[in-house]
């Protein structure tokens, strides 16, 4: 399928206080994105830690305790996500959470296919606040999804900041990289905005970001968001000059669509303005000699 259209969330983080109302919620959303004629959908990372509003105040106080009383609600979460991508025949990410595995907590999203069949992608790279705060675990495996929209990569958040783990997801197929997101502050933001936009550059492909939004001071672990998402190609042939296929507004709740091609890509990748994607020597760039001279 070479044209698809793709709706990036602007998920605000509220206290929906219960799992109901989080569904309620959800609904709304993913059918006004179907709506407007959506076929992959994509939401944030963090989104799914609004539903700490449905646990009581004491636990939602506690960042590991939260974490602990959250995996209770893992099952229906999973079964409200299959159920929309169904019922909207939808391609849809759904907004990540900590998952217990073994006895850590892994940083997952999962894609769900229009059939609800779903499979997940975990975070590889964590930030310092994730490690040495929160206690969150890295997972250590790429994953692809084959669909019927084409192969279909996920970089979470920071992970779209190392050029080597996106390039090993486009090496694998990858023409849409998806880059779930959740940033307390606009310098956090612009990191995964400006790493998005190079993956699209040095990859020659098109990267979407999905973003949280909105204060949350109930929430100990996502109470601030700023971001926009945005939909990102190679400035190249074809493309905007800029490479932004789409933009939403700053810290403004609701959907970013754009119809992508991924004829473009091929199209870029075989007779772009520069081959990026083919001058891509990983051997050569990593290995190559540094010559050191002394200039006085």
């Amino acid at each position: 399928m070479a044209k698809i259209k793709v709706a990036a969330c602007q998920y605000p983080i509220e206290p929906v206080g219960s799992v109901a109302a989080w569904a309620q919620k959800l609904e709304r959303m993913v059918a006004e994105a179907a709506r407007g004629g959506a076929q992959l959908v994509v939401l944030p990372e963090y989104g799914g830690m609004e539903l700490a509003s449905a646990l009581p105040r004491p636990v939602q106080a506690d960042l590991r305790l939260q974490l602990e009383h959250l995996q209770d609600l893992v099952p229906v979460y999973h079964e409200t996500c299959a159920k929309l991508a169904r019922r909207y025949c939808v391609y849809l990410l759904a907004a990540s959470m900590p998952e217990r595995v073994g006895d850590e907590f892994h940083n997952r999203a999962w894609m769900y296919g229009p059939s609800g069949e779903g499979n997940y992608v975990e975070k590889l790279q964590l930030t310092r606040w994730e490690r040495e705060t929160w206690g969150v675990a890295r997972g250590d495996e790429n994953v692809v999804f084959d669909t019927e929209l084409g192969v279909v990569g996920v970089a979470i958040c920071y992970d779209a900041e190392f050029p080597l783990l996106v390039r090993r997801l486009v090496e694998h197929g990858a023409r849409i990289i998806l880059v779930p997101s959740c940033t307390d502050a606009l310098s956090g933001y612009w990191r995964v905005r400006i790493a998005c936009q190079a993956r699209a550059l040095e990859n020659q492909c098109y990267v979407v970001q999905a973003t949280t939004v909105g204060s949350a001071p109930w929430s100990i672990a996502v109470d601030e968001n700023r971001g926009a998402a945005g939909v990102y190609g190679p400035p190249d042939r074809g493309f905007p000059d800029s490479g932004v296929v789409a933009m939403g507004v700053l810290d403004q709740p609701g959907w970013v669509t754009a119809e992508i091609d991924l004829a473009l890509v091929e199209a870029v990748r075989l007779d772009g303005e520069v081959p990026n994607h083919r001058d891509w020597v990983r051997s050569r760039h990593l290995q190559a000699a540094v010559a050191r001279h002394t200039i006085r």
